[in-house]
């Protein structure tokens, strides 16, 4: 992979983007390191698609400087964009190809591009090859999406909810080939609302609210923006019991020191979720 910027792949300062009356992005600042997988979260309307869209050289800005791969996605030429890929919440596609033949169309696009076969085995499309575009399932068409966004071998790929619409088995498959590609070099940003795929793939996240970002750090970090205490809730003779703590091994000894059985013991600690509604509550 080239990396003519070795500061960052993605930095953005004080971005700002208004339509009419309405600001959807507010001196926003961002930064994704080369090979980490980034990851957006954030509520409908709090500016996460108006700033991948500016990174993709696909919208303009009104203010704020922004370096994608070294260049300003804004007057960036053809060979910058021939290592982006990009693979939007929704696409159309030639329904009447067949899927060798829509990734083989999408090679002749790109001086240099993957094998069309090892793409399709990438992404597990190879026994399909030879279907119609149509006849695919919601997840086949997915996949088919990234193996057209990542057949250029693009040194950044953007991924806007990649999952939607996936069962969970579907989805875990797609996490494999996910990490699978950032271990191959490729850096990742992605949106997504579901959290646990943050958790799951994310080097880092950061949360957009109200066009300005609120917190970046790793899924594990983030947690810290709310009471690391964990909730113990059981079961006794007298009912049932919640309470918080930060020495949960202690109260759970202290309970059951006398023999006492304590049913349905569960120990929870915050998630990726908690502080997600924490940070967005605070915004």
């Amino acid at each position: 992979m080239t990396n003519p910027d070795k500061a960052a792949a993605v930095r953005v300062r004080g971005l700002s983007k208004s339509y009419r009356r309405i600001s959807a992005v507010r001196d926003l600042d961002l930064d994704v390191e080369y090979g980490e997988i980034f990851a957006i979260l954030g509520p409908n309307g709090a500016g996460k698609s108006t700033t991948i869209e500016i990174l993709e050289g696909n919208r303009t800005r009104d203010a704020g400087e922004v370096r994608v791969l070294g260049e300003d996605p804004g007057t960036a030429g053809r060979s910058w964009r021939a290592k982006v890929g990009i693979v939007l919440q929704e696409a159309s596609d030639a329904g009447m190809l067949t899927v060798s033949e829509t990734v083989g169309m999408f090679t002749n696009c790109y001086g240099t591009a993957r094998n069309p076969s090892d793409v399709l085995e990438l992404v597990g499309l190879d026994a399909v090859a030879g279907k119609r575009v149509r006849t695919l399932s919601g997840g086949q068409r997915r996949r088919l999406d990234v193996a057209l966004g990542i057949v250029g071998k693009p040194d950044l790929l953007f991924l806007d909810e990649p999952t939607t619409g996936f069962d969970p088995e579907a989805r875990r498959q797609f996490w494999d080939l996910i990490r699978l590609l950032a271990a191959d070099g490729t850096t990742i940003v992605l949106t997504t609302h579901y959290l646990e795929e943050a958790a799951a793939l994310a080097d880092r996240v950061a949360v957009i609210v109200g066009g300005r970002v609120v917190a970046v750090e790793s899924p594990t970090r983030l947690t810290g923006h709310v009471s690391m205490a964990a909730t113990v809730r059981w079961v006794d003779a007298d009912g049932e019991h919640v309470e918080k703590t930060d020495r949960p091994t202690d109260l759970v000894r202290s309970l059951s020191q006398d023999g006492t059985e304590l049913a349905e013991l569960t120990i929870t600690r915050p998630t990726l979720e908690d502080a997600y509604l924490h940070l967005i509550g605070q915004a």
